[in-house]
C-alpha cells in the first residue's frame, strides 16, 4: 500500500516536472533496474559465486538423497523377509532420514535465499553508484528507474549503462 503511495507520488512529481524539463531541453534519461540487475557481468559474477559457495551443500544433499533411495530401495526388497518389528523399526529409521533430509534442504533454501537479498541489496547499491556516474559524465539531468509506464527508446539509456558496467567489471577484474 505504502508502495504504491510513493509510486503514484513519484508519478505525479514526474508529470509536473516533465513540462518544464522539456522546455529547458533537459536531458532525461529511463533505465530498467531489473534488466541491470540480471544482465551486468556483476550480477552475473555474484549469482555464479553464490551458486560455486552452495554447491558443496547441495551435492551433500544429492548424496543423501541417493543414499536414501538406496535404502529406501533396499528395504522394499527385503521388507517380506522382515519381522514386524524389524519392518517398524527401518520404515521409521527411513522417515527419519526423510526428514533430516528435507530439513537440511529447506536450510540451505534459506541460507540460499539470505545470501542472495545480502548479494541483491549490495549490488542494488553499486548500480546506482554506477547510474549516478554515468549520469554525471554524460550531462543526464534526469534517470528514473522504477514507476515508468512507458519510456521511448530514445530515452532508454540501459544498454549504455551496460556497457558502462561491463567495462566497470573488467577494469576491476584481474
Amino acid at each position: 500500500m505504502m508502495k504504491m503511495q510513493r509510486a503514484g507520488t513519484l508519478v505525479v512529481a514526474l508529470m509536473c516536472l516533465l513540462p518544464a524539463l522539456a522546455q529547458a531541453q533537459a536531458k532525461v534519461g529511463v533505465v530498467n533496474i531489473g534488466r541491470l540487475l540480471s544482465e551486468s557481468p556483476q550480477a552475473q559474477a555474484a549469482m555464479s559465486a553464490l551458486q560455486e559457495e552452495f554447491a558443496p551443500r547441495q551435492r551433500e544433499i544429492v548424496a543423501q538423497q541417493t543414499q536414501f533411495s538406496e535404502q529406501e530401495s533396499q528395504f522394499e526388497r527385503d521388507m517380506e523377509v522382515m519381522g514386524p518389528e524389524e519392518r517398524q523399526n527401518a520404515q521409521r529409521d527411513l522417515r527419519k532420514v526423510q526428514r533430516e533430509i528435507a530439513r537440511a534442504q529447506e536450510e540451505i533454501t534459506e541460507d540460499f535465499n539470505l545470501r542472495r537479498n545480502e548479494e541483491l541489496g549490495s549490488m542494488q547499491r553499486d548500480l546506482l553508484r554506477e547510474v549516478q556516474s554515468f549520469a554525471q559524465k554524460s550531462g543526464y539531468d534526469l534517470i528514473v528507474g522504477e514507476g515508468v509506464l512507458y519510456a521511448s527508446p530514445s530515452v532508454d539509456i540501459t544498454q549504455e549503462i551496460l556497457t558502462a558496467l561491463e567495462e566497470s567489471f573488467k577494469a576491476a577484474s584481474p
